[in-house]
């Protein structure tokens, strides 16, 4: 990663969705954008500038003097920009046609079309950001919540690259006594520098557990919680689908088995991004279209990050109904004993000694108790997160794998430290878990890694 600004052709794509809208934006980027844009924009001459101006003209076909579109321009020169690279972005009007084409006499006219994410690569290989930051940049595009928006912000600031930079900086500087220790042996340092090689191990671990403790969390608030609603048919699962939806998603009838098949809705509940996936009744049948149906809905409770288990309340309870609790046992769950209005005869409280988990009586047809609900779902997962908006969280599994690679390294040092291996063996895997830990910000990533990681990104971001 050692290029250089003036290494990069200049590169453009279009930056906004495609589609009818108020304005579409082109961006470019690299030593030649100004000069790119000044050859077909008229109105002032943009090469004299200055930098963060915008400035009102057209947009014109060099070659047969067509003008393709009314303008506003920005220049933005390094390296005071996003990429640290001159940027020009072209305010146009929305539309497919119109939009295209500026972008195809841009290429024309000397710039590269952007591969996807390459902006925000230039910005980490340029030094502006390092890869938390700019995964951060993505899930700020992705956010399905404002709480995620906000985890979101703080990475972009550099929260997790302030927390993973002092845990390098406690090993590296530990490494220096090692290397002294090494280098003059006749100072007979070894159990001071073990002793602190040891510490500083331990030190580290803490604080990697410490963020690992937030990966679910940030884990659930990047992708939205996979939340299976399970029951047996005509519990009311598609009217708390279309309740939670605000919208008539699934079909609502007194007929048992109406669903068969898994429809899937995103949601924000309190803040908590949910992926809905209504199933159909899980029940025994004969019925070859709804066993179907059954055999999806077990696998999408296999693959529930939470489980919202109906029961019709008005009945007592079945041999099915306690499979299901068996079923879901292991998961997290919150138990919903719908259909109140009809009269209760399984109480909340047999519900709660017999599955150890929150239960919720309601009606979902008089829309009782459902408040009560949402707020069990985000005490279920922001519970003991008091500030998760401003907390530091480990929000993917390449952070979280090359956080518990990097423990793990960390605990063999401790391990071979403890039955006197040489200082100069342990040393390798701390060397290794530095290392590691400057994966997670880019300064000791693998070129591969680096374009695989930006290869996800959305053109012109």
């Amino acid at each position: 990663m050692a290029q250089t600004l003036t290494e990069f052709d200049t590169i453009a794509a279009i930056s906004t969705p495609i589609g009818e809208g108020g304005i579409s934006i082109v961006r470019l980027s690299g030593e030649d954008a100004v000069k790119i844009a000044n050859r077909v924009f008229k109105g002032k001459d943009l090469t004299k500038a200055p930098s963060h101006t915008i400035h009102y003209g057209h947009i014109v076909d060099p070659e047969n003097k067509q003008i393709i579109d009314e303008v506003m321009v920005s220049v933005m020169l390094a390296p005071k920009t996003f990429t640290r690279e001159d940027i020009v972005e072209i305010n146009c009007h929305g539309g497919i046609v119109v939009t295209n084409r500026i972008l195809q006499l841009l290429l024309r006219t000397g710039a590269r079309m952007a591969e996807p994410g390459e902006f925000t690569k230039r910005a980490f290989v340029n030094g502006r950001i390092d890869l938390t930051q700019a995964e951060s940049v993505m899930d700020i595009v992705r956010a399905k919540t404002d709480r995620a928006r906000q985890v979101a912000e703080n990475q972009l600031e550099g929260g997790l690259l302030a927390k993973i930079q002092a845990m390098r900086q406690e090993i590296l500087d530990t490494l220096a006594n090692v290397e002294v220790n090494i280098d003059y042996p006749e100072y007979d340092a070894d159990k001071v520098t073990s002793e602190q090689m040891t510490r500083v191990s331990q030190s580290v671990i803490g604080k990697i557990d410490g963020l690992l403790k937030t990966a679910a969390e940030g884990t659930a608030l990047r992708n939205g919680l996979a939340t299976a609603i399970i029951g047996q048919p005509n519990v009311g699962k598609s009217s708390l689908l279309n309740y939670l939806t605000k919208s008539d998603t699934a079909i609502v009838t007194d007929i048992a088995g109406t669903t068969r098949d898994t429809l899937e809705e995103y949601v924000s509940v309190e803040g908590v991004p949910l992926k809905l996936i209504d199933t159909a009744g899980i029940r025994h049948t004969e019925n070859k279209v709804e066993k179907i149906g059954v055999e999806r809905s077990k696998k999408a409770l296999d693959q529930a990050d939470l489980v919202l288990l109906l029961f019709d309340s008005s009945k007592e309870l079945d041999p099915e109904d306690r499979e299901l609790i068996a079923a879901t046992a292991n998961k997290k769950r919150i138990v919903i004993l719908n259909k109140t209005d009809l009269g209760q005869k399984v109480s909340a409280a047999e519900m709660k000694e017999l599955t150890n988990s929150e239960v919720i009586p309601t009606s979902i047809l008089q829309k009782k108790n459902l408040n009560q609900l949402k707020e069990a779902i985000k005490d279920l997962f922001f519970n003991g997160i008091e500030n998760s908006n401003d907390q530091v969280m480990v929000t993917n599994q390449r952070q979280v794998g090359l956080l518990e690679k990097a423990k793990k390294q960390l605990q063999d040092v401790i391990a071979a430290l403890e039955t006197e291996v040489p200082i100069d063996i342990a040393q390798i895997d701390f060397n290794g878990a530095w290392d590691t830990l400057g994966e997670i910000t880019g300064e000791s990533s693998p070129d591969e890694l680096v374009n695989q990681l930006f290869s996800q990104f959305c053109l012109g971001k």
